[in-house]
């Protein structure tokens, strides 16, 4: 008695096409954060090679972060006021 219940065809949207994001302003600085998050843990991998000081592997690994928490802070403020200001335009 095992009984399947049919589904429908194109339940999902991106049913078949493969991996997608929902269409969002922010998905630029997403990618950013992703490429960040790839790029730290290489250099992570990597910082021990680069140099053999404690200090400077986490000097390097401590600007390589606040840099990256800068960056996205700012791309993403920018990118909120394009929206912000679009909306504005698109109410007048």
């Amino acid at each position: 008695m095992n009984q399947e219940v049919p589904q429908k065809k194109n339940e999902c949207p991106s049913a078949g096409k493969g991996f997608g994001v929902a269409a969002s302003p922010l998905n630029r600085v997403k990618l950013e954060l992703g490429i960040i998050l790839l790029v730290g843990l290489l250099l992570w991998l990597a910082v021990d090679s680069i140099t053999a000081d404690f200090a400077n592997q986490l000097l390097i690994l401590a600007f390589f972060g606040g840099t990256s928490a800068l960056w996205l802070v700012l791309r993403t403020r920018r990118t909120l006021q394009q929206l912000t200001k679009t909306h504005e335009a698109q109410q007048k």
